[in-house]
């Protein structure tokens, strides 16, 4: 097992990053399928009192990677996952902590574990999003994640 088996272990990973660091982040669930990160708003605002539009993309992005990681790590993979493209909207001002919620969104796991078995490498497309208090999205995410087999 590699070394983001637990959730701390994945909090503790994350908070490596200098940029998680600043913006706070917190891994809060890891259940359904589904990855959760939360930061709070206050250093992540931009100049209106909202969440700010790169805190919303980065919080995602890190959702994403975060459950890419995880699932590789839970089959015994250690790998290094990159994000390779995304797309985002944002739909509507968030004037309240952040919370990205992660899945996949095409495929499943075991073809992505059974390809980066065989190969050393795998793709796979992640959805996110940030939702409102009430239950609307903020922002929506779609990228295609690369896992490859460290050096």
């Amino acid at each position: 097992m590699g070394d983001t088996g637990s959730l701390d272990a994945l909090r503790a990973h994350l908070q490596s990053i200098p940029l998680v660091r600043a913006m706070q982040v917190d891994v809060v669930g890891d259940s359904a399928g589904r990855m959760r990160l939360q930061a709070p708003l206050g250093p992540n605002v931009n100049d209106k009192g909202s969440a700010f539009g790169g805190s919303l993309v980065s919080l995602m992005t890190l959702a994403g990677w975060a459950l890419a990681t995880r699932r590789l790590d839970e089959a015994g993979f250690k790998a290094d996952v990159y994000v390779a493209d995304s797309q985002v909207r944002y739909l509507a001002p968030l004037l309240s902590g952040l919370e990205a919620e992660a899945w996949l969104e095409e495929g499943d796991w075991e073809a992505f574990v059974a390809t980066y078995r065989q190969r050393g490498r795998a793709r796979c497309r992640i959805a996110a999003r940030v939702r409102l208090p009430d239950g609307g999205d903020a922002t929506v995410f779609s990228g295609r994640f690369v896992a490859l087999r460290p050096d």
